[in-house]
């Protein structure tokens, strides 16, 4: 579920488009094989090719496919076809198991397209990129060839040629068992265990198995380890790695190009071909190849549904535990009817594998099968990653990770978003049926990323908060229009509001961007379609129920489009959320506990109220200094980047002052701390109020803040900001009351977060990620730092003229005076 958006938030690829520079001399092939084979009269060499028979001899096991793969004692040799030299083959290397700490079985290592070449007496296998291209009709394609030279990943003596001089043997065996580091285990993951070389003595390969458009090579990897992160004694790491080399389809999928208003998962490349006076970098979707069949076009052109040539099919991995196997199957037959929005049916399908009996031979890491993986593992997680032809963007197979541990993550969101209005979440273990109906939620929502769609948190903003609590409205359209939105569970509804849908479906926005991507457009070229599907959006611009907005990383810029919340409001809808966690705590006791059980439940749902609470405070302070981004193209009217306004961000500084600076003492329940822990309970309180004052007070925010006033002299000021922050904070200063321990810790983060501005250094900014956006700031030459020091005088005048309190309340403004004398006047 989360992901690193990174084709990682995460798992994406992100290469190019046609290499026309690698067939020239594939048509030389079987002449200079032929000529080789020929007697030349001379004696041969210790290194010339053998004839057949003397190297693949009667005691050879041979497995006929793409390659040839013969077997013989302890080595593996290819026989490959003249006919496969210099195509482009996609090789996507997985840990198939794996030691207990590092990893889980199914992971992505790499993904790179090779390709073979005959050199003389050798086999080249080079690794090819598709990042830079120009038609190989064009001059400039020289030019390119040139910088874009292809690294050599291994080369191999020739050993024979077939009888009838039309395949090469070569010996594979040192490709899988030497230290070929992009087929084995990644730098970035030998580092943590200092790893330092590969035991050869340790390593072997177990099989390779070749089929007809893909070879599967399993193979044993043992590594020196200084730090191993279990089996320390060995001081090795042992795992089996899974490479399937895949070969690319001869005749490449037509591309769809990108537009940012449709959110989706893309692959890229320079083309320095293209009539344009600067190099530009095309965008193209990644998705899967769906086609009417001939026989059917003409009933597609009359808007009946079809059958498309090739189906999406999922298999459920035999690892599953049977009882959850229907829910992740219903998750992913939930696209159909997005996919009849594009004009097909049964155009994605669950299956179960075949059993052992049935077909030794399947895998799941083969990678002509996409598979939901189930993982022992104890990661709260699921992800969707898929691999993607870097040519056209064609989606070739996917694995969706199923994490065991996903269903306590979804046990503790159900929990603390739901219980409150209920029952069936009001226990510390649930149903088999609730806790399938939300795997089959998670799975659709993973099924989602496999089929080309990135998370679009932009899209539970389009309801309005009171509409979540009607059950008729939420029953038609569930919680979010999109189910890739992080709209989890329906934390508005109230006790009252009866039968409200309480997550989302597959929605109005899902079958909007499938039917977006996938619909053919028959007899038209990949630019052809530009105007067509420009049209598409625009005939739903401006509906917030169409659309898109990213996930963020790092600095919340955009309030409108944030992970896990809900509503166009999110004062409103936090504040329905806080009633309900009102609600939860006092019954926490009784809901997570059992007769002869620990308190482990109660300790872990009590942590997911703090966790549910601090959402609905960063939902509220992103809107302080925010600004909403909505994707247009310019033939459309207004502006892409506006600045939330004064009255909105006054209305979140006031919610965070009232709903977290005033101590949230419903939070505050010593039966709960008496029964989980020894001490804490304070720290928990100071930790919530000081990540979020410090989440206002960032540089990013203030600077935005000026940035919007300078433009706008009625937009909200950060010197105003400031000063309500302050004024809320030390509100005390005013009246002469009590300052308790829960405020005196607040306010002084509120001094140590002035002195960290007083001192910050330089931010850069970064705005060419859609994902991660950061705000520039100079601090020596911003307004940052005046403002801060300003509030600094103001606030020691303050405590200069407070009177009253009890004693420890004097103690603490008298250390507040000290602390910032000593920030204003270091010395």
């Amino acid at each position: 579920m989360k992901h690193v958006f990174i084709k990682l938030l995460f798992v994406v690829s992100a290469f190019l488009a046609f290499s026309c520079s690698t067939a020239k001399n594939a048509g030389k092939s079987k002449k200079d094989a032929t000529a080789m084979a020929k007697p030349s009269g001379k004696k041969p060499g210790k290194n010339d090719p053998k004839p057949y028979d003397k190297v693949i001899t009667k005691d050879a096991k041979s497995d006929e496919g793409l390659f040839t793969v013969h077997t013989l004692d302890d080595k593996f040799y290819y026989e490959i076809p003249d006919s496969l030299f210099n195509r482009e083959m996609l090789m996507v290397s997985r840990i198939s198991k794996t030691a207990s700490g590092l990893g889980f079985g199914g992971g992505k290592l790499n993904e790179q397209v090779l390709r073979w070449e005959k050199k003389g007496k050798k086999v080249v296998l080079r690794v090819v990129s598709y990042n830079v291209v120009a038609a190989d009709s064009l001059p400039v394609n020289e030019a390119v060839i040139n910088s874009n030279f292809e690294p050599v990943l291994y080369t191999f003596p020739i050993k024979a040629y077939s009888k009838d001089s039309t395949k090469t043997v070569i010996d594979a065996t040192p490709l899988f068992e030497k230290d070929v580091k992009s087929l084995g285990l990644s730098q970035r993951a030998r580092s943590p265990y200092k790893i330092s070389r590969l035991e050869s003595d340790k390593s072997f390969i177990e099989t390779i198995k070749s089929y007809p458009r893909n070879i599967e090579a399993r193979h044993v990897k043992t590594y020196a380890a200084g730090k191993p992160p279990s089996n320390s004694s060995t001081g090795t790491v042992s795992i089996e790695i899974n490479n399937s080399m895949v070969l690319l389809p001869d005749n490449p999928m037509k591309r769809r190009y990108f537009d940012e208003r449709v959110g989706w998962f893309t692959s890229s490349q320079t083309d320095y071909g293209l009539e344009v006076q600067k190099s530009e970098s095309v965008e193209f979707l990644d998705r899967w190849r769906l086609e009417v069949k001939e026989e059917d076009i003409e009933k597609f052109k009359r808007g009946e549904l079809v059958v498309p040539k090739k189906q999406i099919v999922y298999y459920i991995d035999r690892a599953t535990p049977e009882k959850w196997r229907k829910y992740l199957k219903q998750g992913i037959e939930d696209w159909q009817v997005a996919f009849e929005a594009a004009g097909f049916k049964e155009a994605i399908i669950a299956k179960d594998p075949p059993s052992i009996e049935e077909d030794p031979e399947w895998s799941p890491e083969d990678a002509r099968y996409s598979v939901v993986r189930y993982l022992a593992s104890p990661i709260p997680n699921a992800n969707g990653p898929h691999v993607s032809d870097p040519r056209t963007g064609e989606i070739l197979e996917s694995d969706i990770n199923w994490y065991h541990n996903v269903m306590s993550l979804l046990r503790g969101w159900f929990f603390v978003q739901t219980a409150a209005i209920n029952p069936d979440a009001q226990s510390p273990q649930f149903k088999d049926e609730v806790m399938g109906r939300l795997i089959r939620f998670v799975s659709a929502h993973e099924v989602g990323h496999t089929l080309g769609l990135p998370h679009n948190m932009g899209s539970s903003t389009a309801y309005p908060v009171e509409k979540l609590r009607d059950a008729e409205f939420t029953k038609k359209y569930g919680t979010a229009p999109s189910i890739m939105d992080y709209a989890r569970f329906n934390y508005v509804a109230q006790p009252e509001d009866q039968g409200v849908a309480l997550m989302p479906e597959i929605g109005t926005y899902d079958k909007y961007a499938i039917a977006w991507g996938y619909r053919p457009i028959l007899d038209k070229s990949a630019e052809e379609e530009k105007p067509i599907l420009n049209d598409w959006i625009m005939k739903h611009a401006g509906d917030p129920m169409y659309r898109f907005g990213h996930q963020q990383a790092g600095d919340v810029v955009d309030p409108s489009s944030q992970t896990e919340d809900l509503g166009d409001n999110a004062m409103l809808a936090s504040a329905y959320g806080i009633k309900n966690l009102k609600r939860i705590v006092p019954n926490l006791i009784e809901w997570t506990t059992e007769a002869g059980e620990d308190y482990d439940d109660l300790d872990e749902m009590y942590g997911h109220v703090i966790s549910q609470f601090n959402r609905y405070m960063g939902h509220v302070s992103n809107n302080i200094g925010g600004v909403y981004e909505h994707y247009k193209t310019s033939d459309q009217e207004g502006a892409v980047y506006t600045a939330v306004p004064k009255a909105h961000q006054k209305e979140a500084m006031e919610f965070m002052q009232k709903n977290l600076f005033e101590t949230p003492q419903w939070l505050i329940d010593k039966s709960i701390f008496d029964r989980i822990e020894f001490s804490g309970s304070v720290e928990r309180i100071r930790g919530l109020q000081a990540r979020t004052l410090n989440n206002i007070m960032s540089l990013g925010k203030m600077q935005r803040l000026t940035e919007a006033h300078t433009y706008d002299d009625k937009s909200y000021a950060l010197t105003e900001m400031m000063s309500d922050l302050r004024k809320g904070i030390w509100s005390e200063l005013r009246t002469g009351k009590k300052i308790d321990t829960y405020r005196r810790n607040l306010q002084r983060a509120h001094i140590d977060q002035l002195e960290r501005l007083m001192t910050a250094k330089n931010q850069s900014g970064r705005s060419g990620s859609p994902y991660v956006k950061m705000t520039a700031v100079n601090t020596s030459q911003s307004d940052i730092k005046a403002v801060v020091r300003a509030e600094l005088k103001s606030l020691r005048s303050q405590l200069r003229s407070a009177r009253g309190g009890d004693a420890m309340s004097r103690i603490h403004i008298a250390d507040a005076i000290e602390r910032i004398n000593l920030i204003l006047d270091p010395k």
